[in-house]
């Protein structure tokens, strides 16, 4: 049986109740999606999307005292009385270690709103791309689903939904029936890392990429350029953050 493999550029290009069928993996490379994978690989306890900062806020007042991190940013910078900002290398054992962290960005969070009524939700980087592979390939239809950067493109997402399409098709080409942006997207990743199926690149190669994207270019103009070359660590984080939509929270998955 042919499966479906589709990719969408920015949110607006799909429907909740297109979702609902089907895995659905949130990409947000530069940088929610990163951020939330180091802050759960680092031992946070789960991560609360939140879209408004003053919903984050709220939220956070309602939970334990000191088990509770603000985090989250607003045109890239970090939101005045939080406790960290977006850069995933704030993330770290000491700082969110069995903690909730309570985290709202500017696309991230957006992109995941569509996804309420999907059989599951994925929070995907460059870090942990293998590893979404492994959970979504047994699937008869995969969704990745690309925040942008304030509703524009950006092609950190684009690349990263490439690598996760051409790695689920490359053993068997024909099992996948592909959308026209699944098809784009994998050229992309392709023309920009021709052997990557024998060589994947390391992360300074595609750090240099990611420099050139829309959220790459946002990043460097406000002084950021560290948290680029975090993104780029490809396969270095193999965990699995699994949101879940009635619960509203982000958490490890335990398959």
């Amino acid at each position: 049986m042919t499966r479906s493999l589709n990719v969408y550029a920015l949110p607006r290009f799909v429907t909740p109740k297109h979702l609902a069928g089907g895995p659905v993996v949130v990409i947000d490379v530069l940088r929610a999606s990163t951020t939330i994978v180091h802050a759960l690989a680092a031992g946070a306890s789960q991560v609360i999307p939140c879209l408004e900062v003053e919903e984050a806020r709220a939220r956070a007042a309602e939970l334990e005292r000191g088990q509770t991190i603000l985090g989250g940013e607003r045109q890239g910078l970090p939101i005045d009385g939080f406790d960290l900002g977006n850069s995933p290398g704030e993330y770290v054992p000491e700082r969110v270690a069995g903690k909730t962290v309570v985290f709202t960005t500017t696309n991230g969070t957006r992109a995941m709103l569509l996804c309420r009524s999907a059989t599951r939700v994925l929070v995907g980087s460059f870090l942990n791309a293998q590893r979404i592979v492994d959970a979504v390939a047994p699937s008869p239809t995969v969704h990745l689903l690309c925040a942008g950067t304030r509703g524009q493109f950006s092609r950190d997402d684009i690349l990263l939904a490439g690598l996760l399409v051409d790695r689920l098709t490359r053993d068997a080409p024909d099992l996948y029936q592909l959308n026209a942006q699944a098809l784009t997207a994998r050229e992309d990743w392709v023309a920009a890392f021709p052997q990557s199926a024998l060589q994947p690149p390391d992360p300074p190669q595609l750090a240099d990429v990611l420099r050139t994207t829309l959220g790459g270019r946002n990043l460097m103009a406000i002084g950021l350029d560290q948290d680029i070359l975090a993104a780029a660590q490809l396969d270095r984080l193999p965990v699995l953050p699994e949101l879940d939509p009635q619960a509203w929270r982000i958490r490890l998955a335990r398959r």
